[in-house]
């Protein structure tokens, strides 16, 4: 999921690179600022920066090292042919730039991502920046367009407190 407000961006430098366990502090609020993003709790985002480091990727601005950009995501266990992008987080100041994309194409050129052929994420009906995202990818990257499938319900899987995910799958060319 990506945030969905828009800001004016300015001129910045940044080192894209794999997240290591000290930053997840910086990485839990970055996602608390990206709202609507669900916030994980900093001992998850500690895990995903440590046991997950290898397929994830962030955005840090050279000048003063704060965290303009995260992704994380990490290779299904039972289909490790598959990448599962769980979150995209873009602070305010690094937005309309492409940064997510610059970020998420980094990330499936690393070395972690070797024989990935699909990528999934799941995105609720309303997050058009995510939608935009993830389908440009699938042009550019993929065979054209993802397939969609709903994969938690509102009120089967969420008891009507958050919207329904929707898997988008993409085969990557």
């Amino acid at each position: 999921m990506i945030d969905t407000d828009t800001d004016t961006t300015i001129d910045l430098q940044l080192l894209l690179r794999h997240p290591k366990s000290t930053d997840g502090h910086q990485v839990n609020s970055l996602i608390e600022r990206c709202k609507p993003l669900d916030t994980n709790s900093t001992y998850c985002n500690l895990l995903q920066c440590l046991h997950f480091a290898d397929t994830c990727m962030l955005a840090e601005d050279e000048e003063d090292g704060s965290l303009l950009g995260f992704i994380s995501a990490y290779r299904k266990p039972a289909e490790p042919s598959t990448l599962f992008v769980w979150q995209v987080a873009i602070d305010k100041r690094a937005r309309g730039e492409g940064l997510a994309r610059t970020l998420l194409n980094t990330l499936l050129d690393a070395d972690a991502c070797a024989g990935v052929t699909h990528l999934e994420t799941t995105i609720t009906a309303d997050n058009a920046p995510s939608w935009g995202l993830f389908e440009s990818l699938a042009r550019s990257q993929g065979t054209g367009q993802g397939e969609r499938h709903l994969l938690f319900d509102q009120q089967r899987h969420f008891n009507g407190d958050s919207s329904s995910e929707i898997l988008y799958r993409i085969a990557l060319g």
